[in-house]
This record gives C-alpha cells, structure tokens and sequence, in this order.
C-alpha cells in the first residue's frame, strides 16, 4: 500500500550538514543551504543515514538472538534496496528533503524576494561559523596554517521530510503485515538515529528523530513508537 510519513529532526547540538565544500572568503566547510541561505538535508544523504543506522539495528538483532531476523532482513532489503542495486530498485521509501517548517521558509522567501533580506542575512541568522586548529602534540601549541572554520545549523532547529512508501516492489504488491513490518523497522531506524553530519565526535550533529503520519504542524504527538509496536512485540 502506499502511504505518506513524515520524519521530523530537531537538533539538540549546533549541526554540521555540509555540503562538502566552503564558500570563498567565508567558511571552509559550508553547509548544504538553498539560493535563499536556508539549509536544509538532502533527502539522499537521509535516506543514506537511515540505511546505515538500519544497519546497526539488525546486527543488534543477531547479538540479541531475535526471532524471525530473516524476515527483518527482507524488510530491510524492501525498505532501503540491497547494497550497490541501480536506482530503479533503491527499495520502496523514498525519502525527500529535510527542510525547516514550511510557513517559516514560507515567509523568510518572501523578504528575501522583496529585497529585505539577502541569502547571506538569512544563513548568518540560521548559522554560526566554529573555527578550530590542529595542536602540536608535543608543545601544545598550534600548528601553522591549519586553522578551519566550519558552518554549523543553531541547535534547537527543526527539519522536516517526507517519506513516501511505494506500493509495489519488483511488481509484487506488498502486503499488510510486510507493510507494518516495514514501518515497525523505520521507527527503528528512527529511534536509533542520534547524530547526524560532520564532526561527530566533537559534540556536533545531535539530533532527536520523531516519525508522524500525518504533518506534524497538525499532530499533538509523533506516531513512532505506535509504527514501533510490530517489532517490540517480536523483542518481547
């Protein structure tokens, strides 16, 4: 069947979600931001983040003797795709941009198209630049022309993306209980997921992941551990 989810992040550190290359006479290291400076998660790089996180959940499966792991295996496989498969079978969530609430975006675009904002005025607002320099192990004292700076998105920022599940896979129509299955190992994946973007072994890119079915600008609370339900039931 398919349906429509929605996976909000909320930085709980400043994040670095780079996007591999610096701006002249600005950063080394910028992050991934649109024309209007609003940054944002490329859905690929998300989606790769999920898979690898899925990764780690079903290795936990094995240490931990779950029942059924060949079937959360195919549930994984349907999910994401197997490894190194073309893009026509990339598996059946396809996962959209990670990008700040719509009526915020909404309205930032708006000045910016006026002329009283510029791209620049919107990411300083959104951002702030860390700089750091690598130390002589033996003096302490920091090396020659190794100091860096590196944009980071402002902790408490929120992103959302949409995922979307196809009906079909490999023309075979997928059904209910393969269905909850694969929702039940994505709010895995999703309670799993707690950093995300460069440096994350210096305290950047902590994040807090919900799943909702429905906008979560609408919803009191997410649904993840409601789609988790299948799969604690099998851990129990």
């Amino acid at each position: 069947m398919n349906q429509t989810l929605w996976l909000e992040i909320e930085l709980k550190s400043d994040a670095a979600f780079s996007r591999g290359d610096g701006a002249v006479g600005e950063v080394d290291a910028d992050v991934q931001h649109d024309l209007n400076g609003l940054p944002y998660l490329s859905g690929k790089t998300l989606k790769g983040l999920l898979s690898a996180t899925c990764a780690d959940v079903l290795d936990a499966f094995k240490q931990s003797s779950i029942k059924n792991i060949a079937e959360w295996q195919k549930s994984a496989a349907r999910v994401f795709g197997k490894p190194g498969s073309l893009s026509s079978e990339s598996g059946r969530l396809h996962v959209g941009d990670a990008r700040l609430p719509d009526d915020l975006r909404e309205a930032i675009n708006q000045q910016v198209q006026a002329g009283d904002l510029t791209r620049l005025d919107v990411l300083e607002t959104l951002t702030s630049i860390r700089r750091q320099t690598a130390m002589n192990p033996e003096s302490g004292a920091p090396l020659d022309e190794s100091l860096r700076s590196i944009r980071v998105i402002l902790r408490k920022t929120i992103f959302t993306a949409r995922l979307d599940f196809i009906a079909a896979l490999d023309g075979k129509v997928i059904d209910a209980g393969e269905h909850a299955r694969d929702l039940a190992l994505l709010a895995a994946c999703a309670k799993t997921l707690r950093r995300a973007g460069a440096h994350r072994n210096r305290g950047l890119g902590k994040i807090k992941v919900a799943l909702y079915t429905g906008d979560p600008a609408n919803q009191e609370k997410p649904d993840t551990e409601t789609l988790f339900a299948t799969l604690r039931a099998e851990v129990k």
